[in-house]
Formats: structure tokens, sequence, C-alpha cells
């Protein structure tokens, strides 16, 4: 019986052949272990109106199910906020954690086909970075992801996105986050503003 061919996301092969080879001399990283790569991605979606609209949180939940490709977890206040009308305990968001093969396809999919629908477009935000090679950006809207049907949402939702990488600086993470086509801007000296929210 012939063996089923294993699926290999298409970004894997591109890391795997170029952009392994172009760090390892940009970053002068002569251990082949050493070159950073994304471990994880994690995506929050703030559900702030849950008790006032009952459907809200399954809702976020659908639609963080179909941007992702697996089932989220839901977050719950750790304290009450009088000002929000928000009880400890009340569902206030929805988060996924997607590694290996769904990670790199989501990855792909956001650069070549969210990226482009977002409004004003002109690249991501340069200074998302943390300071442990880790990047971070909001997106105002869930409708930049093609699988969200507008005529089905109840309300425009927000996320945050972060992809935690194994690099060891900030500029490890950019340049493994530019050879991989992350379309992120030039990044700025300290005394240039920046935005860190991604108008969709």
């Amino acid at each position: 019986m012939a063996k089923t061919k294993t699926y290999i996301p298409e970004l894997i092969t591109h890391y795997n052949e170029k952009v392994k080879p172009l760090l390892a001399e940009k970053l002068n990283i002569p251990n082949a272990m050493r070159i950073p790569k994304v471990s994880k991605i994690v995506i929050n979606m703030g559900i702030g109106d849950a008790r006032e609209h009952s459907n809200g949180l399954k809702n976020a939940v659908q639609e963080m199910t179909l941007i992702s490709g697996q089932k989220p977890v839901i977050t719950y206040a750790k304290n009450a906020i009088s000002n929000f009308k928000v009880r400890e305990g009340d569902p206030v968001g929805v988060r996924v954690t997607i590694r290996r093969n769904k990670m790199y396809d989501f990855l792909l999919r956001f650069i070549t086909i969210a990226t482009p629908r977002i409004r004003d477009f002109r690249g991501l935000p340069s200074k998302g970075f943390d300071g442990r090679g880790n990047y971070n950006f909001g997106l105002t809207e869930q409708l930049v992801f093609p699988e969200i049907d507008y005529d089905k949402i109840d309300r425009i939702r927000g996320m945050n996105i972060t992809i935690v990488t194994t690099a060891e600086s900030d500029e490890e993470a950019y340049e493994l986050l530019i050879a991989l086509g992350m379309p992120l801007r030039k990044r700025k000296s300290s005394n240039e503003t920046d935005e860190n929210e991604v108008a969709a």
C-alpha cells in the first residue's frame, strides 16, 4: 500500500530552503540550531459586551475558529472593573494558540491574503517587538480575513496577535519576519514615532 504523503506547509519549505541560509549569513549565526524561527502564534479577541449581547461570545468563538483553524479558549475577568461593568468571572475574550502546521498556514494566509485587504495599508508597525524577540500588533476588525462573511457578523471585533519566536533579540526577530514575507515597516530610530495598531 502506498504511503500517504505528509503535508508540509509552503511556508515551512520556504523557511528551510531560503530563510535559514539567509539568516545564517545575515545574522552571522554558524550554528544551525540557533537560527531563529517562529514557535507559536497567539491571537486574542476581546468581547467586553458579552453580557449585553447573548450571542457575542458564541459568535466570537465561531469567528476565531474560522480565522485560526482551531477552537479557542474563553478568557474570564480576574477582577471586577466597575467602569466597564465587568464583574469577576465574566467572559471577556477568546484566545487561541496555534503551533506547527496550523501556525505556518495561518501566517501565510495573513501575509498573502489578509494584509492586502487592510484599508490604507502601509505596512505593519515596526515597534511591536517586546525586547525578547516576540512581535505584537493589533487589528481593528476581523473582516480582513476572507473566512469571515460580512453578512454573518453581529459586530466589528478587533484582535491582538503575538508572534512568538526563538530569536534572542528584536533585531533577529525583525530579520526573521521580513525573510518570511511579513510586510513590516522599516525600523525607525528611537526619536521617531510609530503606531502599533493597524487600521483595517
